[in-house]
């Protein structure tokens, strides 16, 4: 899915109002067992004030209920030490007292806001603090049942009881969803530097290696042929001979090194595929095994990159898809053995079919290697799929 949609990946804020609201609507969805205290409002059991009274503390636990969840659904964790001691607690004592207030002043039906409370400290505080709260939270709605009495009190408490537990303590294994999945996007991000501080070290490793000799050889040999030039200018014509072709070795050795740096594999491009998948919101299909079979010659793996790499780039900036599926498989014809590389989406598709988009130079290089491209919608009828074959070599 992309970034312009509006579901917002775990873990990660929202980037407009259009996610802000769906990531409201979707924490707004369990306010539905809000009914109980709403119909006790509807019912007119109340005097004028109670009833004006109770509306306001209502949609005051409300509003300090979406703040807090809200906060802690959309962004990562942050532990109560890190935020001070007063945001958190104080979020959750607020709760906790209009919770008992509405109670014990309007009835029965209230205790159902300490589901709430229990669901916030599930989702404000740590595991640690969270596993003794939230039972002494259901403890106290527990007290409170008790002490209000009534009709049908002890069914309510038993009802009550169990949503306050699981719920409560589901909201601190989400909590922990969120934070190990921010934990994770940041040691990928860690990961991929240290790969390019590596990358550039063997750069300069290399190239080191490669023109260290070479140079200080020119030099010398520069310096020899400078003295010998007055004198001796057919030593000098030597020297200047062996310089040329220490720099045209050198030239090579640079020249093959930069092919080497240059050329992309399949195995790269779908490491890169997948994080560039990720990093734009979409569900990535990649395959797991190592994608170039030993037969694929390198101009062909290199060419099924690029392709690979065209096609994840226009998936990630024009399809707005949700899901991209990246298969490779072998195919065996009357012609010999093939190598099918297929990026299927669900976005808009159609986009980028015709020439000017990349596809024409797609094809060039798959023609240099005997290879098609075939660009197409969907089998689904939503989306794009474009499919990369070069030979194997093989042949009946």
């Amino acid at each position: 899915m992309s970034d312009d949609d509006t579901w917002v990946g775990i873990g990660r804020p929202p980037a407009d109002r259009r996610q802000v609201g769906m990531k409201l609507l979707w924490i707004c969805i369990w306010l539905a067992f809000m009914s109980a205290p709403v119909k006790d409002l509807a019912d007119g059991g109340h005097s004028g004030w109670g009833t004006v009274l109770g509306s306001l503390g209502l949609a005051a636990f409300v509003g300090v209920y979406l703040r807090l969840v809200f906060r802690y659904t959309a962004r990562s964790p942050i532990p109560v030490r890190a935020v001070g001691l007063l945001t958190v607690p104080v979020t959750l004592a607020v709760l906790t007292v209009l919770a008992t207030v509405l109670s014990l002043t309007l009835g029965l039906p209230w205790l159902v806001l300490f589901v709430y409370v229990s669901v916030s400290i599930g989702a404000g505080l740590p595991l640690r603090t969270a596993a003794w709260l939230i039972p002494a939270v259901t403890a106290l709605m527990v007290g409170l049942g008790l002490a209000i009495g009534g009709d049908g009190a002890r069914g309510l408490i038993i009802a009550l009881v169990p949503p306050a537990l699981l719920v409560g303590f589901a909201m601190t294994g989400v909590r922990q969803l969120v934070r190990t999945t921010v934990e994770l996007r940041e040691a990928r991000a860690t990961v991929a530097q240290l790969a390019a501080n590596e990358e550039r070290l063997r750069l300069a490793r290399d190239l080191h290696d490669l023109l260290g000799h070479s140079l200080s050889l020119i030099t010398l040999k520069s310096e020899l042929a400078g003295r010998m030039l007055p004198g001796h200018p057919d030593q000098a014509a030597l020297q200047i001979a062996d310089i040329e072709q220490v720099s045209r070795q050198a030239l090579a050795d640079v020249r093959d090194a930069v092919t080497g740096y240059r050329r992309l594999t399949l195995a790269g491009e779908i490491a890169g595929a997948r994080t560039a998948l990720a990093a734009a919101g979409i569900t990535a299909e990649v395959p797991t095994a190592t994608p170039a079979p030993d037969t694929l010659p390198a101009g062909s793996e290199e060419a099924l990159a690029w392709g690979l790499r065209e096609a994840v780039t226009n998936v990630v900036r024009h399809s707005g898809a949700g899901t991209c599926a990246i298969g490779l498989t072998s195919r065996q014809t009357l012609a010999g053995r093939f190598l099918e590389l297929t990026v299927a989406d669900d976005g808009r598709g159609g986009a980028g079919i015709t020439p000017g988009n990349g596809l024409t130079g797609l094809r060039e290089r798959l023609a240099a290697v005997d290879g098609t491209l075939t660009a197409r919608p969907a089998d689904t009828g939503r989306g794009f799929r474009l499919t990369l074959s070069v030979p194997l070599g093989e042949c009946l």
